[in-house]
């Protein structure tokens, strides 16, 4: 009966994209919405499922994770909402974007979340945790998620070009890198391969591959975040005995690094080097910086440990299964040893979309203003997926 019905919808779409073709009449997008699909790539911090069904020790299938999320636990590493959630909301999609992994037929042309728990920029990050899907890989599922689109537009390879320029990619990688690669010695060589400086430059080497490889599959307004301040996170509180700082310096000066490359390299890519792109640059370090410091005027009343997990600062060992977390969520800037809470994803949801130009924490613009240019979408769209 399935097969029946996606039948009939591909014959009516035939028809329909026949008589845009005909008529060249674009129409607006669904009420509110501004853009026609959003593609995700990263990590657990905005990994929404697609890891629940690998092996591995990065997943958050399990309850408290969820409790304050409308459909429960779905294995968001959070309590309620990711930070792209908040972000896709803030955007006027009516649904959240579905993990790639539970993403079928013509809910591609939506978007999809790539995303996948302990990956980083290489291959190999990550693995001390077990499966997971680094960055290649996500690069590569987007290709076949291409290929999939290019049969709803009758193989147009222009076509479906000119559909992927109007949506927005979220990349958020590079956490992992240094937290389950770099700073674990024990586990990987990378530290003493590479010193800081070096790494930074290896690892965006392979970034700008990895993003360029996007570009190449239809990405034009694409998001890249820097990493946060995570020699800020509990878990490094936890462990770190500093003598005149609580943070972990050491993390955060090597992350700096990376970030200082990754902005010049959106520099590099919005200046020609990738002809019609739009990149925007989130700072992601500026970000949990501003709220670690100023969290008591955001709200936050506990920007030190999480609201749920084990020893010191509950970042010792993460959120375990059944565990109580702490009953006001709303008061907490983390939510375990490593994600903030829903509350601060919202905080940098609304901080990120609409930020004025001297206060904001993307660059060079706001992210409402990189889908502003996009205001109306082919009939196709508007008759496959409203």
């Amino acid at each position: 009966m399935r097969n029946f019905i996606d039948i009939v919808l591909l014959v009516t779409w035939v028809w329909l994209w026949l008589s845009a073709k005909a008529h060249s009449q674009p129409l607006p997008l669904p009420r509110g919405q501004q853009v026609p699909c959003f593609f995700i790539f990263g990590d657990s911090l905005v990994d929404n499922g697609n890891n629940n069904g690998i092996l591995t020790l990065a997943r958050a299938n399990y309850r408290p994770y969820g409790i304050d999320f409308p459909q429960g636990t779905t294995g968001r590493f959070t309590n309620g909402r990711t930070y792209v959630d908040a972000l896709a909301q803030l955007l006027g999609f009516r649904n959240y974007i579905p993990p790639y992994a539970r993403t079928r037929g013509t809910a591609i042309l939506r978007g999809a979340n790539f995303a996948s728990g302990a990956s980083g920029i290489r291959d190999e990050t990550g693995s001390n945790l077990g499966a997971h899907t680094s960055m290649n890989e996500q690069v590569t599922n987007f290709g076949n998620a291409v290929l999939q689109m290019r049969r709803f537009f009758r193989r147009d390879v222009n076509a479906l070009n000119s559909y992927l320029s109007k949506c927005i990619f979220y990349s958020g990688l590079g956490s992992n890198d240094y937290l389950n690669n770099y700073f674990m010695p024990d586990f990987y060589s990378t530290s003493s391969d590479y010193a800081p400086k070096a790494f930074a430059a290896v690892l965006l080497q392979d970034y700008a591959r990895q993003l360029t490889q996007l570009y190449t599959l239809g990405a034009r307004k694409v998001i890249v975040t820097g990493v946060g301040q995570i020699g800020c996170i509990p878990y490094q509180l936890a462990r770190f005995r500093g003598n005149s700082s609580r943070c972990n310096e050491k993390i955060n000066n090597a992350i700096i690094l990376f970030n200082t490359g990754l902005r010049q390299l959106v520099d590099h890519f919005n200046g020609g080097q990738l002809p019609g792109s739009k990149f925007v640059y989130l700072d992601s370090y500026k970000s949990s910086q501003d709220s670690y410091q100023n969290g008591a005027s955001y709200g936050f009343e506990v920007i030190d440990k999480g609201c749920c997990g084990v020893g010191k600062n509950n970042g010792q060992i993460t959120c375990l299964p059944l565990q109580q977390p702490c009953q006001d969520r709303r008061k907490y800037l983390f939510w375990d040893a490593f994600h903030p809470t829903e509350m601060a994803n919202i905080f940098l949801a609304n901080a990120t979309y609409s930020g004025d130009s001297l206060s904001s924490f993307t660059y060079p613009i706001n992210i409402q203003s990189i889908g502003n240019d996009m205001i109306e979408v082919d009939l196709v769209y508007m008759k496959m997926v409203a």
